[in-house]
């Protein structure tokens, strides 16, 4: 979306004789800030100080009044010094904020923010990236509204669930014993949980080249003397023994699990008394219960 046109720039771009270049601020959902811009030497506006690396460049900025995505794209360089491909990869840039501004870099006060948005799908190649841009009409895309099943619609620990994770026994902070493919973890003599405890929770890790990142755990099993945890997808960094993780109890969304494995049944989300799909079969009955479904 655009931002209010700047009128020193205005009148400076009406002059004729132009000194204007593209500056682009990049913010992780984590708080680290990227600024770049296409200019030889660096900028300071807007609050970011604007590296003039070659770390971004716009291929074409096309933008709509409609709901339609906006071709928007950009490319860029990767390095040590600004996008890490290690980075890319981990999955730190995924839905960033992106904002670009036009400014004279012979007078910095005169810029104008020609788009904000984040980044959608980035694929690399040869050494650099290739960035997809989304304006802030793409939220509009996406469907909303409630919807009425019997699972609880609620994620574990937020503002709808409202189940505080920090209470005792929820949540274990320990280093990594052995781990398989930055997938397949197991620990020796780790039994305070029961089965399962953790299946449908998560694993995080809290230092190392994979800080802040996470995953999905598929099952939680013990194995003789063994508990072991298998993520449904890898960790996206290395993860090495001694690294320390957090694992989080898993919820499966019944709500027999929300009120006796959380004590949380008043914040429960689903509908467990909706009817089943077979419901409008269903007749009276004095010999058993007739509920439409089978049987056996």
């Amino acid at each position: 979306m655009s931002g209010e046109f700047n009128a020193g720039l205005e009148a400076h771009l009406k002059g004729g004789l132009t000194t204007v270049c593209h500056a682009w601020a990049i913010t992780r959902k984590d708080g680290v800030v990227f600024a770049f811009t296409d200019h030889d030497l660096p900028l300071r506006f807007a609050g970011f100080e604007f590296r003039a690396d070659a770390g971004l460049s716009a291929l074409a900025l096309a933008q709509s009044t409609g709901l339609s995505v906006d071709n928007t794209e950009a490319l860029g360089a990767l390095s040590d010094v600004s996008l890490r491909e290690d980075e890319i990869e981990q999955g730190r840039f995924d839905g960033a904020q992106i904002q670009a501004w036009l400014v004279n870099w012979a007078d910095t006060s005169q810029h104008w923010l020609n788009f904000r948005g984040h980044l959608g799908e980035l694929t690399r190649a040869g050494g650099g990236f290739r960035a997809e841009l989304r304006g802030l009409t793409e939220a509009l895309n996406r469907p909303l509204g409630r919807v009425y099943q019997k699972p609880c619609s609620a994620v574990l620990g937020d503002r709808t669930c409202r189940f505080k994770l920090t209470q005792e026994g929820y949540a274990q902070a320990l280093p990594v014993q052995t781990v398989t493919d930055a997938r397949r973890f197991v620990w020796e003599d780790f039994l305070s949980y029961d089965t399962d405890w953790f299946t449908r929770g998560r694993l995080e890790m809290l230092d190392g080249p994979a800080t802040g990142l996470w995953g999905g755990i598929k099952s939680d099993r013990i194995i003789g003397t063994a508990r072991v945890i298998e993520l449904w997808q890898p960790i996206r960094g290395s993860v090495q023994s001694g690294m320390q993780i957090r694992l989080v109890a898993g919820c499966d969304k019944r709500v027999e699990t929300c009120r006796l494995k959380f004590n949380n049944f008043a914040n429960f989300q689903g509908f467990p008394d909706l009817p089943g799909e077979d419901w409008v079969v269903s007749v009276p009955s004095s010999s058993n219960v007739n509920s439409g479904g089978s049987r056996r």
